[in-house]
Parts: C-alpha cells; sequence; structure tokens
C-alpha cells in the first residue's frame, strides 16, 4: 500500500500553469490525483483540455465535479451580463472583473476534502503572484491562511500529520514557469489559457490571459504552440 505521504491532490484547469504543478508534483514523485471543476465558466474547453494533461501528465485518477459557483454571477468569466475585457483595457491596479468571487477558496476546499478522503498530505494548486492578473486568491498570504485553516478544520488536520499547500509557482514569472515545464517534458499545445476561446478551442488573442500566456513564451524564447483567433 502506498504511503499517503506519497499521495496529492493536484488542481487542474487545463492551463499551462496547472499542467506546469501537474509536472512538478509528479517530478516530485507523487501519485497524483487531477482534480478539475465545471463551475459555470466561459471558458468550457479548459475542461478538454484539463483531460488531456491529466492523461498525458501522469495522473492517476482525473475528476471534474460540478460545482455551480458561476450562478451567483459576480464575474466576467461566469456572467454574460459583464463585459470581457481585452487584455489592453486591464488597469494597473484593482481587482479586474475576470476575478471569480472566492473562486480558489471553494476549489481549494474541494480538494482538501479529497485529500482526506484518498489519503494525501499535500495539495497543489498553480497560483502565481508574479505575472498575473492581480487576484487576491494568488497571493502567499492566501495560500499561508489556507494551510492554517485546513490543519485546524480537518480530522487529518488535528489527529494526524496535516495538510501542505503547495504553490510552486508561486514566485514564478511566467517564463520560469514555461521554462520548468519544457524541462519536464510538458506539451503545451495541449493547454489553454484563454478566457474567451471559441468552441473548437481557439485562443481570442485579446484577453488578458492570452497577453500573458503570449508574453511568457515569447521571453522564456520558447516557440508558443497556441492558434490564437487575433494578434495583438
Amino acid at each position: 500500500m502506498v504511503d499517503k505521504a506519497d499521495k496529492a491532490v493536484v488542481l487542474l484547469s487545463g492551463g499551462l500553469d496547472s499542467a506546469t504543478t501537474l509536472a512538478i508534483a509528479r517530478n516530485e514523485g507523487y501519485q497524483c490525483f487531477a482534480l478539475s471543476f465545471d463551475y459555470g465558466q466561459r471558458n468550457r474547453v479548459e475542461l478538454e483540455a484539463a483531460g488531456r494533461v491529466a492523461k498525458t501528465g501522469g495522473a492517476v485518477e482525473h475528476r471534474i465535479l460540478n460545482l455551480p459557483i458561476g450562478e451567483l454571477g459576480g464575474s466576467a468569466l461566469t456572467d454574460d451580463a459583464i463585459d470581457l475585457p481585452k487584455a489592453s483595457e486591464f488597469e494597473d491596479s484593482g481587482i479586474p472583473v475576470t476575478y471569480v468571487p472566492a473562486r480558489n477558496t471553494v476549489f481549494l476546499s474541494m480538494a482538501l476534502a479529497m485529500a482526506e478522503i484518498v489519503g494525501a498530505r499535500n495539495i497543489f494548486i498553480g497560483v502565481n503572484a508574479v505575472d498575473y492578473s492581480g487576484y487576491p486568491d494568488c497571493r502567499p498570504e492566501f495560500i499561508t491562511a489556507f494551510e492554517n485553516l485546513a490543519n485546524l478544520a480537518t480530522r487529518e488536520g488535528v489527529q494526524g500529520d496535516g495538510f501542505r499547500i503547495r504553490a510552486p509557482l508561486i514566485d514564478m514569472t511566467k517564463a520560469d514557469i514555461i521554462n520548468t515545464g519544457v524541462r519536464l517534458g510538458v506539451d503545451y499545445s495541449l493547454t489553454i489559457s484563454c478566457y474567451n476561446p471559441l468552441t473548437d478551442g481557439l485562443a481570442c488573442g485579446v484577453c488578458d490571459s492570452c497577453r500573458l500566456r503570449a508574453d511568457g513564451f515569447n521571453m522564456a524564447n520558447v516557440a508558443d504552440p497556441t492558434v490564437y483567433r487575433s494578434v495583438r
């Protein structure tokens, strides 16, 4: 029987950050249980990408949970009444309309439950506090606070060895992330980062996530495998 210390739950969105995070966890020797969410996002094709990444990335299991937090609205990623801004329309300060209220808190809570069930002590999440859109739940302070909560609110935290919330990309630039993934053999052509892709997976090329992705490949001096609908 594999010791629970060798298991990890990995949050997997289908984007390049989570694909790299899965590769890092696998490289560290973990049996990876990938977890994705159908939460009412506009980018539904990301779930198909998550399935491809989980399969090729060596996850021992991949679950997609229906978690309709998008029904609450409040984000351009889930609410058609809120216009999705182009990258040029993002402001340098403030939290953008693409922020999904409490998303990472909810996702990590579900990952924590799964970790207790499968016997994993490590939970990996691909948040980044350098090249990102300014979301409050992508900061190191949030990760530390959630880890403290996890070890207060669970049986494993109280009676066992506790949990670690792993955010290996937290201090990396997008170029660093891509170079790490290339070194670990990640096939980025299987991923999608776009906020508003076509149904066939073609990236829009003008949203903030497309901008960060394209700039990251350029800075990493790595060919971008993404096919963009529009050129910035």
